[in-house]
């Protein structure tokens, strides 16, 4: 009897669902599924830095793209599902009730942005972010130390804050604040009392303060004493926490029946989209996973024996298991990435843009409009690639979405310098894919500085895949090898080996990632005759950062 298993992988625009053989790691079916009401932009308010996604979308996409990789495998296939593993955008919290419901799917509530996941990259918590910083100060135990000792507008405890200072309704009527990654579990097991979710160590630990050596989370009077609306919030929740290889339970009856799968799936704990793509992408220690996207988070693995006392400030945290369990997960990462090259198209699509809204949908103009703007980051890749690298070119800081690591600042713009009157396209487009190559650099530099060796880099997700000017630059410029994974789905492929050894098909993570790895398929190397301009460039961009930082 052979043995499946489904990996689901939430990402920013939509969610990915893959069936993989769990012998080997073949993919047998895949589907993607774009959540509806984020394409249309409800609920989210850019210019405020306001970005909300409603619960429907994750749940009509759970149904969509499960029954649809059934449909493409087989029943053959469906009935020798063993497992489901699932990982999310982080931290990505919401708003339930004593059922762990989501609020919005309560018609009191359900077009209320604040009672709807808060996505990773909403920043509308920045001054709460900034309070906790300061309140930790007063405390002897530093409860941000396992969390780079910033704490960021990004995450759990700033963005409940501000929900609850936001929100009176909102607040009454809810019972709880659950991330995304444990949610979705919870949801699949068919869980309908709060107080039996089960948390995850990766979310727990990265985003929510939890820590061994606090016994949990900080005590009560830490919270209570930084904003009384917190008073009692942490004392609901329970200190144990759980590894993503651990099960929370099996298939429900009612997500069998919508799926067409067995009430025997086991379900295992959650994790977010980093932690578990860089298990995806065969990650080893010392090895700087990049998963690159719309952002990009890097991800690193040092065995509990190896690290010592070592603390790296600025990071997104370091927990012992967060991303394989035995070894200290330390996270770091970009808070846009993809989203600068994305914006970048939007600015010089503006124009075709509109013109092809005027049109009608069907004419051949329209057609042919839609399709050259879909050629912009192509073209622009292509053209920007034949350009000398010389000293004095125009230059760019990467912080259009505010600065995650090294040391988070989410109040930061992003800059371009340097142009002139002769400045075009490709050479701008050159300065932004660089600008994000040196903040990569940055992190690079940080993890050294603290006494943690960075032996090489491994690259995953779509820009990884998709853009080779990108990525010989990030290789020049590193002045490494980045090897590049093979998997067109490494979250989702993750999810799917943390399912094999929840079910326990494997003994452990690194069995699971051994037999169902997909390997490599493309190294960049460093074009020596580049690497030392790009060196000199480097030091004009931290001069740069250090005054733009200084002036906000």
């Amino acid at each position: 009897m052979k043995n499946y298993v489904i990996g689901i992988d939430f990402g920013t625009d939509s969610v990915r669902s893959i069936i993989a053989d769990a012998s080997n790691g073949n993919e047998i079916a895949s589907s993607t599924f774009f959540y509806p009401r984020w394409a249309k932009g409800l609920y989210c308010v850019p210019e405020n830095n306001q970005f909300r996604q409603h619960p429907l979308d994750y749940i009509e996409g759970i149904e969509a793209t499960i029954k649809d990789c059934v449909v493409r495998a087989g029943q053959e296939v469906a009935a020798c599902v063993r497992a489901i593993s699932v990982d999310s955008t982080g931290s990505t919290p919401i708003a339930v009730d004593k059922k762990g419901i989501p609020l919005a799917l309560n018609s009191t509530f359900s077009q209320n942005p604040n009672a709807m996941f808060v996505l990773w990259k909403d920043h509308t918590a920045v001054e709460e972010a900034a309070q906790i910083n300061k309140h930790a100060e007063k405390f002897d135990i530093n409860y941000l130390k396992y969390v780079g000792g910033i704490y960021s507008s990004e995450w759990y405890w700033a963005k409940l804050l501000h929900i609850l200072r936001t929100d009176e309704d909102v607040r009454d009527a809810m019972a709880g604040w659950v991330e995304n990654c444990d949610w979705v579990p919870y949801l699949l097991s068919g869980g309908d009392d709060l107080k039996e979710l089960k948390r995850g160590v990766c979310a727990a630990g990265h985003k929510g303060l939890w820590a061994e050596e606090f016994n949990g989370y900080p005590p009560n009077d830490f919270f209570a004493s930084l904003d009384p609306l917190l008073d009692g919030v942490v004392e609901k929740m329970d200190k144990v926490v759980y590894t993503a290889d651990k099960p929370v339970g099996t298939l429900s009856k009612e997500w069998a029946a919508k799926l067409g799968l067995s009430t025997n799936v086991v379900i295992g704990g959650g994790a977010f989209d980093c932690h578990m793509g860089c298990v995806g992408g065969q990650i080893e220690p010392y090895y700087l996973s990049k998963v690159m996207g719309t952002s990009t988070c890097d991800m690193l693995v040092v065995p509990e024996n190896e690290i010592g006392d070592i603390l790296v400030k600025g990071i997104c945290g370091q927990v012992s298991g967060s991303i394989i369990p035995g070894m200290v997960g330390l996270e770091a990462g970009q808070s846009a990435f993809g989203d600068i090259y994305a914006w970048f198209k939007n600015l010089l699509a503006w124009p075709m843009k509109s013109l092809y809204e005027k049109l009608d949908p069907e004419n051949n103009t329209a057609i042919e409009i839609k399709n050259q703007m879909d050629q912009i980051i192509p073209l622009l890749s292509e053209k920007a690639a034949a350009i000398e690298v010389t000293e004095n070119a125009e230059i760019a800081i990467d912080w259009h979405n505010g600065r995650r690591t090294p040391d988070a600042n989410q109040r930061l713009k992003g800059v371009i310098a340097d142009i002139n009157l002769s400045s075009n396209a490709p050479e701008l487009f050159r300065a932004l894919t660089e600008a994000t190559c040196f903040g990569a650099k940055a992190i690079v530099e940080r993890f050294v500085s603290e006494g943690v060796s960075v032996k090489g880099l491994i690259g995953i997700g779509g820009v990884a895949k998709k853009n080779p000017y990108i990525m010989q630059q990030m290789a020049d410029i590193m002045n490494m090898p980045i090897k590049i994974h093979k998997s067109e789905q490494s979250c989702a492929l993750g999810a799917a080996m943390f399912a094999a050894t929840a079910a326990g098909i494997y003994p452990n993570v690194e069995s699971a990632m051994q037999a169902m790895g997909q390997g490599f398929d493309k190294v960049y190397t460093p074009n020596k005759t580049v690497t030392e301009v790009y060196a000199k460039r480097y030091e004009k961009y931290k001069s740069l950062a250090k005054s733009i930082e200084k002036g906000f």
